[in-house]
């Protein structure tokens, strides 16, 4: 079992419960291996503008930072849940 960390920005576009909706499905792929801390830090301003196909341009976005313990194969699959999902923005995971 490894520590990992993961920052994810979420569309600000969506409404608060596909966005809730959203962070919970994540937090359940690793829930069950290991002690799991979500914090949202809220709507801010992008350094850059995203251009998506779905939603268009997005100054903002919704910023989800998560902490957890899991086997090494489960980050694989949280960055394709995340690539397929097109409302998030961009994300980052690191193996702390």
């Amino acid at each position: 079992m490894n520590n990992y960390e993961i920052l994810y920005i979420l569309s600000d576009k969506i409404g608060q419960e596909e966005r809730t909706a959203l962070v919970e499905k994540f937090k359940k792929l690793v829930e069950g291996y290991g002690e799991t801390t979500v914090e949202e830090k809220g709507s801010k301003k992008l350094a850059y503008p995203i251009q998506t196909k779905i939603s268009g341009k997005h100054q903002t976005g919704y910023y989800v930072f998560m902490k957890f313990v899991a086997p090494p194969e489960i980050p694989a699959e949280i960055e394709r849940q995340m690539r397929i999902s097109d409302d998030v923005l961009r994300f980052m995971v690191e193996r702390v």
